[in-house]
């Protein structure tokens, strides 16, 4: 049941990254030879989702230490300083420093890199019948950003859970917000749904509200890039409004990600680093000019919902409803 898709492609030489930058109006790969060149990639936004960053990090150590042994460290860091955000890129980069520390061994890094691709896209089809179980038959949902195979090893988190609940055709209606800045949810999202003909609609970021006031949504669906210790959860700017709004409107919202994307070592959503980007993203677009020259601004890429707006965690190990730090932790064993 995973996607076509194929955002991220290893080639033994090279990594091969699908460049999100520039869909749906083409479709352009990336070929990194280095791990200086997965970590711009990573950091420029042309690979994107944090399992799919998490992946292609993995596979940039094993560019670095094939091109010298004693660059490990160096590309470590480097590498995890490009999204800090995302606790996946960091849990990737541990699980390869783990292999690297006891077997100094290239192949072995390979195959473990090889084994977190494959071990994404085995978790994501899990969720995806795990969150589908959740769904009513002729469900209308909201999802926010990007989920789906494109930010992930395949098949998708929040847009897999979609996919799955398409399949079993217990879906009447998506709709999928437009997500500023960078849009992900109208250039790739839609794209996404499109291609696996999944019936949907396109909507701006700030009418989601609006439309659970007068139309039936069951669920918000969307994915996350760190979730603390309590549930409380990081994910794209504007999750926090759609948690808020599906509240005050009765809508159940659902965060789904994998295990590897909660971090225990942050107690709370408050302790969750937020990125922020230079203001040239929200005050321009693909180099077009959308408000007046040198004019300012505050370009924070995710916000925190905490996890007493939050109905349904929904990960590879199981579904949490009412997320407390008590049943995250039994999630999680």
């Amino acid at each position: 049941m995973s996607s076509v898709v194929r955002p991220v492609a290893w080639l033994s030489d090279s990594l091969r990254l699908l460049d999100q930058r520039v869909l749906p109006q083409e479709e352009r790969y990336l070929d990194c030879r280095t791990a200086g060149e997965v970590g711009e990639a990573i950091h420029a936004m042309a690979v994107r989702g944090a399992p799919a960053i998490g992946i292609a990090a993995a596979y940039g150590l094993v560019l670095a230490v094939r091109a010298q042994p004693d660059d490990f460290d160096r590309a470590f860091e480097m590498l995890a300083a490009s999204r800090p955000t995302a606790v996946n890129l960091r849990w990737a980069l541990e699980r390869m420093r783990g292999v690297w520390l006891t077997r100094r061994d290239v192949a072995s890094l390979e195959a473990e890199a090889v084994r977190i691709h494959e071990e994404d896209l085995a978790q994501n089809l899990r969720m995806g019948e795990l969150g589908a179980e959740l769904l009513p038959s002729g469900a209308r949902v909201i999802t926010h950003c990007n989920t789906g195979a494109l930010a992930t090893g395949g098949h998708g988190t929040a847009l897999g859970v979609i996919r799955s609940a398409h399949a079993r055709h217990r879906i009447a209606m998506v709709y999928n917000t437009e997500t500023r800045p960078w849009l992900q949810g109208a250039r790739l999202t839609a794209w996404e749904l499109q291609q696996e003909r999944i019936p949907a609609r396109l909507i701006a970021d700030g009418a989601a509200a609006h439309l659970m006031s007068c139309e039936k949504i069951d669920w918000v669906i969307v994915g996350a890039d760190r979730i603390a210790a309590n549930g409380d959860t990081a994910n794209k700017i504007g999750t926090y409004a759609l948690a808020v709004a599906a509240r005050r409107h009765g809508v159940k919202f659902m965060v789904v990600a994998p295990s590897g994307t909660f971090d225990l070592r942050c107690r709370s959503g408050a302790e969750i680093p937020i990125e922020e980007r230079p203001a040239s993203e929200l005050t321009g677009f693909r180099g077009q000019p959308v408000a007046p020259q040198n004019y300012d601004a505050f370009n924070p890429v995710f916000d925190v919902t905490p996890a007493e707006l939050i109905d349904a965690l929904v990960c590879e190990r199981g579904v949490v409803l009412a997320p407390t730090r008590d049943t995250v932790a039994a999630l999680l064993g």
